[in-house]
């Protein structure tokens, strides 16, 4: 009958019987191979319903003083992107949110500080709930609300929005780092600017999601220092997008942006510093070759701090001189900063946590704060008058001339 011939992994035999190329395959085997066997959720635990995005917004509804803040922020830090108004923004605050008293403290602090500054400065709040982790950790407020690794997201969400929603209502604007991709959903009505970290900048996700996003947003150059990411992603996050998502009553959906063109880089560092006049200059004629705004935000620690909170007030006196000495570049400027300096590490036991004191990265004292402010508001000052121009328009006359929601 001749040699039999081979075909794709199989020999076919004159009888029809395939053989695998390694010996018969026996009848056992076969009956085996062609029983249904799981091929899903193999390692995952289970799955647990999650509160659609508008249940919760039903639950803590934004009120009249919140949207006011978030408009008038969102409208604010446009003006600066744009130009038109010269003011410094500033982005701070602790570098995660995990204790509710000790935020809204911080908040009210800020809010009164932020009335002394409101002529050269337009202050945001840091409010931090995610928190990416280089391996484990503990992942933010959101994620583990309890810090007790129960992962409790749902409450984690309410919380994250009761604390926006009182923040916002004593008029302080809040700026946070969106990481998950639906968080949005649950808490974007709240805020008036967001980040996306030197992690996720380079992301295809994060960058179609900043597409959608309602307010101005900062890309951190990456964490080797590479800003190519950075302005990479202003330029996806500038275009429609078609991704997956979800809507407000927690349907998985498509979701089609138009585009995000409020965006601007955040240099943080990374193999070195990137804060000074050489690096802000390189990032300046890289954003003008790609015809993206040349407006830069300076983030005073991470890596150019080297996360030493020591380093924080350096690198906020050099960029305060390089901006009065007229590198109109830069926009703006992120401190990390707490009701009281350092951090701690938690260890499980809540009653051994200070008050007061950040449980992830090194933080600026309230007091360090508010003379850091207070000395750039009377250099400011004196620049502005000097130049014959003005930082600040009344937040009353803004809010006068919006006649439509921003988002």
């Amino acid at each position: 009958m001749g040699r039999p011939k081979a075909h794709g992994f199989f020999i076919l035999r004159p009888w029809g019987k395939p053989h695998g190329f390694f010996g018969a395959v026996d009848e056992r085997n076969q009956q085996k191979v062609g029983m249904m066997q799981k091929t899903q959720d193999l390692r995952v635990g289970g799955y647990k319903p999650l509160v659609p995005p508008r249940a919760l917004k039903e639950e803590l509804p934004v009120n009249e003083a919140s949207t006011k803040t978030v408009i008038l922020g969102r409208k604010c830090i446009d003006n600066i992107l744009e130009g038109i108004d010269r003011r410094l923004l500033v982005i701070i605050g602790p570098c995660s949110i995990h204790d509710e008293k000790a935020a809204f403290e911080y908040a009210e602090r800020l809010t009164e500080l932020s009335k002394k500054v409101e002529q050269t400065m337009f202050v945001v709040m840091r409010v931090y709930f995610e928190k990416p982790r280089t391996s484990v950790g503990w992942k933010g407020l959101i994620n583990d609300p309890n810090l007790d690794g129960t992962c409790d997201i749902q409450e984690g969400l309410r919380k994250a929005r009761r604390i926006l929603r009182r923040i916002t209502e004593i008029g302080m604007p809040a700026g946070t780092e969106l990481l998950e991709t639906i968080t949005p959903q649950y808490v974007d009505d709240l805020i008036s600017w967001a980040a996306i970290g030197a992690r996720t900048t380079e992301s295809q996700i994060h960058r179609e999601m900043s597409s959608g996003l309602s307010m101005p947003v900062g890309f951190k150059n990456a964490t080797d220092g590479n800003l190519s990411t950075a302005i990479n992603a202003m330029l996806a996050a500038r275009a429609p997008q078609s991704f997956l998502g979800i809507d407000q009553d927690g349907q998985t959906c498509i979701v089609q942006t138009m585009g995000n063109s409020s965006g601007h880089v955040v240099l943080r560092g990374g193999a070195r510093p990137n804060y000074d006049a050489l690096s802000i200059e390189e990032a300046h004629l890289d954003l003008v070759s790609r015809d993206l705004p040349a407006k830069i935000m300076v983030d005073c620690s991470h890596a150019n701090s080297k996360k030493k909170f020591q380093g924080q007030s350096v690198v906020w006196r050099n960029i305060l001189h390089q901006f009065i000495n007229g590198n109109d570049a830069i926009m703006g400027m992120m401190l990390e900063s707490h009701l009281h300096e350092g951090n701690q590490k938690f260890t499980g036991n809540h009653a051994d946590l200070k008050y007061g004191v950040s449980i992830t990265d090194e933080c600026i004292s309230w007091d360090s704060t508010e003379q850091l402010l207070l000395d750039a508001h009377e250099k400011l000052s004196r620049y502005f008058f000097k130049n014959g121009t003005y930082g600040h328009q009344s937040s009353t006359r803004i809010i006068d001339k919006i006649q439509e929601p921003l988002w």
